[in-house]
């Protein structure tokens, strides 16, 4: 928390959270000040990082944001349905079922019918696709860690388990999700 926000000219996309703040809390003045702190300034650490990672890792080797999410999936978690992937990355099934065109024809997934249901699609990584995801992988952890390195172990530790809570207290509340 700033002592003063700075005026709309002097804003950028992070700085703008204080104002955005002051600015509410002001005009509205019985609202959460803290709340409206808390997920704007989560959402746009959260969206500054992808920003980071697709332009300076993935977008360079030829991939998107979707497509780096799909491929981390299939490379954890191995061959599976296409529903279950698009479950996993937190995408829609038609977001899915449009980028795996592209995956399939750059060679980096393949298709098949399902086993048990002629209905459903099943996913797998190819071997370019294996080799993809692992050098894009080497490199999107290099630019985690110089986004984790500004907090020391204990720090992140904390973080990552008030981040954890805050999952669970979602989940617990039946919070509106897109998967």
């Amino acid at each position: 928390m700033t002592a003063e926000p700075a005026g709309p000219d002097e804003l950028d996309y992070l700085s703008f959270v204080d104002y955005a703040v002051s600015e509410a809390g002001a005009r509205l003045p019985e609202i959460d000040a803290d709340a409206l702190r808390l997920v704007l300034t989560l959402h746009r650490v959260t969206s500054a990082i992808v920003y980071d990672l697709e332009s300076a890792v993935h977008r360079p080797r030829g991939l998107s944001w979707p497509g780096f999410r799909v491929l981390f999936v299939l490379w954890i978690a191995g061959p599976l349905e296409s529903k279950r992937v698009a479950e996993l990355s937190g995408m829609s099934r038609a977001a899915v079922s449009a980028l795996v065109n592209t995956l399939e024809r750059d060679g980096l997934v393949s298709r098949r019918q399902a086993d048990h249901d002629r209905r459903a699609v099943q996913l797998s990584l190819t071997d370019t696709g294996r080799e993809t995801i692992v050098g894009d992988y080497h490199a999107h952890n290099e630019r985690e860690q110089a986004w984790a390195t500004t907090l020391d172990p204990a720090e992140r530790a904390q973080l990552v388990g008030l981040l954890e809570k805050l999952m669970a207290g979602a989940a617990t509340a039946a919070a509106k999700r897109r998967f």
